[in-house]
Parts: structure tokens; C-alpha cells; sequence
């Protein structure tokens, strides 16, 4: 028996930019509806207050544990070297 293949896994791990400049880091299965609910107050208490936000950043991984370990590794960056891989993304995104 042949079994159908299945779509591709989403996993991401990503940068949300707030209203006040600020980076937050974190995981999902659905960036536009995790951006959608961060901006409509229900996805974190720290982006509550820092409305709206904008995902600016993100990395697609094959396995939820993945995704997660990279989302843990972000927010262990230096402030700087989040900026850094957001100006990194922006700047091959121009291209």
C-alpha cells in the first residue's frame, strides 16, 4: 500500500518587530495567522503592550523540535546580533 504523501511540515521560528522597536522571538505553524493573533492582543503579554507588531524574520525547520531550539537560540542573541540577522534578511530580500 502506497500512503499519500503528506505536504511539507511548517514549523518557524521568527522575529516579530513592535511598535516600539523592540524584537521578540517565537515559534509557530502559521505566520500570518500568529502575526494576525500577536496584533489582535492574544499572543503574548509582551507584545500586548506593543501593538502592532510585524514578523520580520523567520526560518522554516521540518520538526516542531527544531523550530523550537532554534527559537531558544534567539532569544540567547545579543540584541545586536538579532539586528544583525534581520538587516541580513532584509538585505537578500532587495536583491
Amino acid at each position: 500500500m502506497v500512503r499519500p504523501k503528506s505536504a511539507t511540515p511548517r514549523h518557524f521560528a521568527y522575529f516579530l518587530r513592535c511598535a516600539d522597536g523592540t524584537l521578540y522571538a517565537g515559534y509557530t505553524r502559521d505566520l500570518k495567522a500568529r502575526e494576525k493573533r500577536h496584533n489582535q492582543g492574544h499572543g503574548g503579554r509582551y507584545t500586548a503592550s506593543r501593538l502592532p507588531v510585524r514578523i520580520v524574520y523567520s526560518e522554516r525547520f521540518e520538526t516542531q523540535q527544531l523550530a523550537m531550539a532554534r527559537e531558544y537560540a534567539f532569544k540567547q542573541l545579543t540584541k545586536a546580533d538579532k539586528e544583525a540577522l534581520v538587516r541580513r534578511r532584509r538585505r537578500r530580500k532587495s536583491r
